[in-house]
């Protein structure tokens, strides 16, 4: 016997309405008499670059550059790193691969790639 939703309306599948069901979008808003506003200033979908900062850092900067890339508190960031580390060891290689991956701030690029490039095109 499975449950009757009939019996339990309040533990049924939430019911939906036409306007919810309906695909609203406007560039403008409208008020109450159909007027538009004037221009909307445009949305900007610039995500912050992944780097490390110089600042607010404890040791290579790798927490506190995911925690603004992300838009998280830095202290999540390192909470959750320190528990990978505990609950397996994840941690640390991911630490250190941020460490050698994600470029400092205001540099050109990151240490992998420094090192890659210097092997690449040694110096004579």
């Amino acid at each position: 016997m499975g449950i009757r939703w009939r019996v339990f309306p309040m533990c049924g599948p939430p019911r939906r309405t036409h306007a919810e069901d309906m695909e609203t979008t406007t560039t403008r808003p409208q008020d109450s008499q159909g007027h538009t506003a004037g221009p909307q200033a445009p949305i900007s979908s610039a995500t912050p670059a992944l780097v490390r900062p110089v600042r607010d850092r404890v040791l290579a900067g790798v927490a506190a550059g995911a925690a603004s890339y992300l838009g998280v508190d830095v202290t999540i960031v390192r909470i959750l790193l320190a528990v990978l580390t505990v609950a397996g060891g994840a941690g640390i290689p991911l630490y250190l691969a941020g460490w050698l991956l994600i470029p400092e701030e205001g540099a050109r690029q990151s240490i992998a790639a420094d090192f890659i490039d210097s092997c690449r095109h040694p110096s004579r």
